[in-house]
């Protein structure tokens, strides 16, 4: 009799499962790729919504928004439409039987949703460079940090939401906030360019905090201490609770 997997390959196999379910899916590389894309030259090449930037190019807001709200695509409101289906479905009913359990099951979800975003980031980082975008370097390894934070806290919500409300209701809920986020949540425009205490408000929840940190980093080379503990605060809070209250059927 063989041995059974280790934890480490559990989470590996469902990273690897995760990550062909996203990109097998053409509504999936949709939400993921193309839209996003189009997004990013309609922003950067028209003056469709005003930046209110005080000079300098427009590529330089639109592009590290423009990422930020496609990491949150495929990280929540993808990831909390296919689970609660999933789940209504009686999938993760099957996946309750196996030794995966509900951290192996956050722990393989990003795991997939970050080799999603790697070719996320290199076709719209592409594009935006062809499109005169000159990111700081200095910035790089600071922006990678925000987005694997940013990752972990969009999925352990998508899957706390998920496990615990009903397919109807997610669908809805999911469409909703990502409808909120992109036209009020700082993610696309800096938090300055909105009222107060609205920006401050926005600037602490985690999509506005990617955002302020992405434009931050590759904008500035700073290190966004303040953004980066947000999204570590978040991604604590959110994988704990869903740990604690996460249900497979």
């Amino acid at each position: 009799m063989s041995a059974p997997a280790s934890p480490a390959r559990r989470v590996l196999a469902q990273t690897r499962f995760e990550a062909r379910a996203l990109l097998g899916r053409s509504e999936q590389v949709l939400l993921a790729l193309v839209l996003p894309a189009l997004a990013l030259v309609v922003l950067a090449q028209t003056d469709a919504v005003e930046l209110g930037l005080a000079g300098g190019p427009r590529i330089d807001v639109v592009a590290p928004g423009v990422i930020a709200l496609a990491v949150l695509a495929t990280s929540f409101t993808s990831q909390t439409i296919m689970t609660a289906f999933d789940r209504r479905a009686g999938v993760l009913r099957l996946l309750a039987t196996t030794p995966l359990g509900p951290g192996g099951l956050l722990g393989g979800t990003v795991g997939g949703v970050l080799v999603v975003q790697v070719v996320q980031v290199a076709v719209l980082g592409g594009i935006a460079l062809a499109l005169g975008w000159q990111p700081h370097l200095g910035g790089v390894p600071a922006a990678l940090i925000a987005l694997v934070l940013a990752t972990a806290a969009f999925t352990a919500l998508a899957l706390l939401l998920a496990g615990t409300l009903r397919a109807e209701a997610v669908l809805g809920l999911a469409n909703l906030v990502f409808v909120l986020v992109a036209a009020g949540g700082a993610v696309l425009l800096p938090a300055d360019r909105f009222p107060s205490p609205l920006a401050e408000i926005a600037a602490l929840l985690p999509a506005g905090a990617l955002g302020e940190a992405l434009r931050s980093a590759l904008g500035t080379g700073a290190f966004p201490t303040q953004h980066l503990g947000v999204l570590a605060a978040w991604a604590l809070v959110c994988s704990l609770a869903a740990r604690r209250w996460f249900r497979w059927f």
